[in-house]
């Protein structure tokens, strides 16, 4: 470190760091003029591509940067054509930096989570700047020093930095790849829902297990060292996760028998809706009324559940009503069918039917049956426009719904006390 130390008292070095303070001014300026410039260009290119568009606006964002390089080269260029090139090395080492890090900034944007492109944004700027100072060999022992002996293996700063490195170019390589591959699978019209989800969890597991297991032997700790440890844990999380892992096997065994696939619409007790999506721990139902049910899938397994469209999407729906003992049932029956094949969702392919099934005590009583082949649009509501639609066609035609009455007889004073009397028991 005293060799840069040295390097600030000279004259020369002085000169080069005030201008590099004036080209970051003037970057400053050049951006404050040309920007709003630049933005309006911008604004009026209505019809290029998002993503040149895209690009526009981060090389927009970072124009103070680009300013700031582009003329610290160009002074570094005129300085070693006219002077010594010691005379412009404290520059050369700014402009490396600068340009390094604005390499950094804009390889990093591919990144879609903020957190972390930050994290990997910070670490290379750090890894950079140690570089192009040469102090990497300086921090690594630095890192080293601060750490504890565990057997044959060392724990320290430099392995813990070391690990997070390596770890998280494995998982992210395995997350690149788990997600060009699911999307294959799913894109892939030949492989059912079902087997599509346990694909993608299986190349999930293989891709990130082994991302593991890469890290791990690439730091050069011995995996067999804990295999007795590592039993033990097994043992106690599996007393105390058996639901954990019980919905997991049940995770598998739906996955493999193909019971319930995604978009299938299914009941579970008072739930009535339709499979988003199949987790490792649970199934995700929407209901009609927008709420989401994460239903674990040992319910799924033990429980009894109602699969409206297991092997095909068609679903019948049956209604019952009642008429007077006026009117003509083969009407009624041909009139209630007309009925329901005039609304939109009722299937005209499969044909709809209507039963008398009893003489009540006031009303012929019938059921309607009639198919749809779209569950998720919901039942309720077809009910209800099927129901709207036989008010209609039976006001249409005169036939009446009748309704329970009573008739009530009024009897006089006198007869009361008469029938009273008569109640009465004799003496």
């Amino acid at each position: 470190m005293s060799k840069y130390a040295d390097m600030f008292v000279r004259p020369w070095n002085l000169y080069q760091i005030g201008i590099a303070i004036g080209l970051f001014v003037l970057a400053h300026i050049l951006r404050a003029v040309l920007g709003p410039r630049i933005r309006a260009w911008m604004a009026a290119r209505e019809n290029w591509p998002k993503w040149r568009m895209r690009v526009l606006v981060i090389v927009h964002q970072r124009l103070r940067a680009i300013f700031f390089v582009a003329l610290i080269w160009i002074t570094i260029l005129i300085m070693r054509e006219a002077t010594w090139n010691s005379r412009s090395y404290l520059l050369s080492i700014v402009g490396t930096l600068a340009f390094a890090w604005l390499v950094v900034v804009f390889a990093t944007r591919l990144i879609k989570s903020p957190v972390l492109r930050k994290t990997v944004r910070w670490s290379a700027w750090t890894y950079v700047t140690l570089y192009v100072l040469d102090l990497v060999e300086d921090a690594e022992q630095l890192l080293d020093s601060a750490g504890f002996q565990i057997g044959d293996i060392r724990f320290s700063l430099l392995l813990l930095v070391q690990s997070l490195v390596i770890l998280g170019v494995l998982i992210s390589l395995a997350r690149f790849l788990t997600k060009t591959t699911s999307n294959r699978v799913r894109n892939n019209a030949d492989i059912s829902p079902s087997m599509q989800v346990l694909i993608v969890k299986a190349v999930q597991i293989a891709f990130y297990g082994m991302a593991f297991y890469l890290g791990v032997r690439a730091l050069g700790i011995d995996l067999t060292g804990l295999a007795v440890l590592s039993g033990a844990i097994g043992v106690g999380l599996g007393f105390g996760l058996q639901k954990v892992v019980s919905n997991l096997v049940s995770g598998v065994i739906i996955l493999l028998d193909k019971s319930i696939k995604p978009g299938d619409v299914i009941s579970l007790g008072e739930t009535f809706g339709w499979i988003n999506a199949l987790g490792a721990r649970y199934v995700s139902v929407v209901t009609r009324d927008g709420k989401e049910y994460l239903i674990p899938n040992e319910d799924l397994i033990t429980g009894q559940v109602v699969n409206w469209s297991h092997s095909n999407e068609f679903v019948r729906l049956d209604i019952n009503f009642g008429t007077s003992y006026t009117d003509n049932p083969h009407d009624v029956r041909r009139i209630a069918i007309e009925a329901a094949q005039s609304v939109d969702r009722v299937l005209t392919s499969r044909p709809t039917v209507c039963h008398i099934v009893g003489f009540g005590d006031s009303s012929v009583d019938y059921i309607l049956r009639f198919w749809i082949s779209d569950p998720t649009g919901g039942l309720t509501n077809i009910r209800g426009n099927v129901f709207l639609a036989l008010w209609d066609a039976f006001q249409e035609h005169d036939i009446s719904i009748p309704f329970p009455q009573r008739e009530v007889k009024m009897l006089e004073a006198e007869n009361v006390s008469k029938e009273a009397d008569r109640s009465l028991p004799s003496a």
